[in-house]
């Protein structure tokens, strides 16, 4: 199972990025899926979730300006983020809670990360 993270690159304060994520693999299903960042010095931190059934949470200093989105069949996660802010300069990883097997409990999986750089 591989999760595939693209999407990152360099933009100007108010500029936008969207993020995908694409897992790839033998797999029976996925439940949650999310991004989280990490800027230098900082730990890592959620920036977003959507359940298997699209109900999508937001960290708060996201909200109004992130949109997470998710197509099921493609098992493909996309997050819009507008508004960018110097601050949100981070690497930012997906994540997601995927089944293997019949038998097992679902577990973490992470992409290897995408560099978002906002300058101001």
């Amino acid at each position: 199972v591989q999760l595939q993270a693209s999407g990152g690159g360099f933009v100007q304060a108010g500029g936008y990025l969207t993020l995908s994520c694409v897992v790839s693999g033998r797999i029976l299903g996925i439940n949650d899926m999310g991004w989280y960042r990490q800027a230098p010095g900082n730990q890592r931190e959620l920036v977003a979730t959507i359940s298997s059934g699209g109900i999508i949470g937001y960290a708060d200093f996201v909200k109004g300006r992130f949109t997470l989105s998710r197509d099921v069949a493609m098992k493909t996660n996309y997050l819009q983020m507008n508004s960018l802010k110097p601050e949100d300069t981070a690497v930012y990883y997906c994540n997601a809670e995927i089944r293997t097997s019949w038998g097992r409990d679902p577990r973490s999986y992470w992409g290897q990360g995408t560099l978002v750089t906002v300058s101001s």
